[in-house]
């Protein structure tokens, strides 16, 4: 291998989605990798959606040659179902450009980009029933019942099985925004620990630029470098190869230079992202609000509709109800096992506080020992797992034995479904607490109690027994005020699956 002549420089690689950097010292280049994400999604649409499209067209008319029926008054001629599934699958393709399903601003979480798919999709075919009336033209509707729905399902599946990919990237660092934090050194701190706790969002943090500006140092309580002040954000930029400015706090920032950062920035290369600190705010509770050229961002108060509370109350019935019909031989079979194999009543009874601090008689299958309550107070000296309010012990000496295979899979909790049904309790919800652990509580931590209590929630899906108190109530009051129909559907797959893969944090 020949060595390159003096004074030329070579250059590295790297995999796609990280910046490569030239030796002369020049802003870093990257790989775009949103455009490179953006034609694999591309790619693998027209993929499934020819698969779905010529895949009804096969399924209603065979290898035939079908004619798209005309009228009689209708300007076009018949022509072939071959030539019009073409034209379905462009047309298509171009609507769900149109709407923006690939943008990068919606991919990776979240369920906006599915929503944009199926609103895309639907409008899609509205378009196509109106012009096939207005132009006279009798397309098979059971060819179209057929392609929508299941253009719809392989087009969703196709995006979440992309999108897991997509989580295993960023788990790795790539595929990331590398993020330039801007403001005082607490709001840097605190907008850096949220981002480090969610790598697959996207946001990799890469430097900061503070009002000090204490250049070779780290933010404390982080490995967030300092890369000046917040006057040398350019020059932090290029030497970090940042792609995205958030500015985290404003208080310490000299009059126009939010304005002035944004001027400096590439268009569609590099962006500027405001990091409020109010967290764990989302969905319909926010709103922005030009006034005098002001972008003011209303967050309204939680509410929750009468037709929510119902809609909630719905689902919580249909399933339950269900559920409990479907799961009965099940429930039979823990209740004779919990019987036969240790002293004492079946269920388990317990006070616990609910929907606006009430108490209630919660459910359980008896997992522990008669005695167990009096047997606390000489454990908890011996507490290895929960937090400071909740008490958890990996192995803890009061579970039976087929208490601790109901804990593992949580089938101790089935019974709550009774719960559910006489309705102290939700399928999804804030995790109901014992009276002894409210006593406890910070007063914003009874915010929990604007919605009934959960057989699952948020808090059994994020960690279970790991988590620390902070967590599990942020968790909470994060799934409290951004309360919605589709959040509830998540947890309960969530749940599932949890349930079928416990893993080690479950006891």
């Amino acid at each position: 291998m020949s060595t390159p002549p003096v004074g030329e420089r070579t250059t590295s690689t790297f995999p796609v989605g990280e910046r490569t950097r030239n030796e002369r010292g020049q802003a870093p280049r990257r790989t775009p990798w949103r455009r490179d994400y953006a034609a694999r999604l591309w790619f693998s649409d027209l993929f499934v959606l020819i698969w779905a499209v010529y895949g009804t067209q096969l399924l209603w008319f065979g290898w035939g040659n079908a004619q798209v029926a005309i009228r009689e008054d209708s300007r076009f001629n018949e022509f072939s179902y071959w030539a019009f599934s073409a034209v379905l699958v462009i047309a298509w393709m171009w609507a769900l450009s149109l709407i923006d399903s690939r943008d990068h601003r919606i991919i990776g979480a979240g369920p906006t980009e599915y929503v944009r798919v199926a609103r895309a999709s639907f409008t899609f075919f509205g378009a196509i029933a109106i012009l096939a009336f207005l132009l006279r033209v009798d397309v098979a509707r059971g060819y179209l019942l057929i392609t929508l729905p299941l253009g719809i399902f392989v087009l969703l599946l196709e995006r979440w099985l992309w999108r897991q990919w997509l989580i295993a990237q960023r788990s790795l660092g790539r595929y990331s925004a590398r993020v330039l934090l801007v403001g005082s050194e607490d709001s840097v701190a605190a907008i850096a620990r949220e981002l480090h706790r969610s790598p697959t969002a996207g946001y990799k943090v890469v430097g900061a630029c503070v009002p000090s500006g204490r250049i070779a140092d780290t933010i404390t309580g982080t490995s967030v470098p300092v890369m000046g002040s917040v006057d040398n954000v350019e020059r932090a930029i290029a030497a970090t190869g940042a792609d995205t400015v958030a500015v985290t706090s404003t208080d310490d920032l000299p009059t126009m230079k939010v304005k002035q950062i944004s001027w400096a920035l590439e268009a569609g290369r590099q962006h500027l992202v405001l990091a409020p600190s109010i967290a764990d705010i989302a969905g319909p509770r926010i709103h922005t609000r030009p006034v005098a050229g002001l972008p003011l961002i209303h967050v309204e108060t939680p509410k929750f509709s009468r037709g929510q509370r119902i809609a909630k109350r719905t689902m919580d019935l249909l399933i339950s109800v269900v559920g409990v019909l479907l799961i009965s031989p099940l429930l039979a079979f823990l209740a004779i096992s919990v019987r036969l194999t240790s002293e004492g009543p079946v269920l388990f009874r317990q006070e616990r506080i609910g929907l606006k601090g009430r108490e209630f008689e919660m459910l359980k299958f008896r997992s522990m020992v008669v005695n167990a309550e009096e047997l606390l107070a000489d454990l908890r000296e011996k507490q290895d797992s929960g937090n400071e309010v909740l008490f958890k012990m990996a192995d803890d000496p009061r579970v039976t034995q087929v208490g601790k295979f109901m804990r593992k899979y949580s089938l101790d909790e089935l019974p709550q479904l009774f719960n559910v049904i006489a309705g102290s309790m939700s399928l999804v919800g804030p995790r109901p607490p014992l009276s002894s652990e409210v006593a406890q509580y910070a007063e914003h931590v009874h915010r929990r109690f604007l919605m009934k209590p959960g057989i699952t929630g948020a808090w059994q899906v994020g960690g279970r027994s790991a988590l620390s108190w902070e967590d599990s109530v942020r968790l909470d009051l994060a799934y409290v005020e951004n309360w919605s129909l589709l959040s509830d559907i998540v947890i309960v797959l969530k749940t599932g699956k949890a349930a079928l893969a416990p893993g080690e944090t479950a006891h």
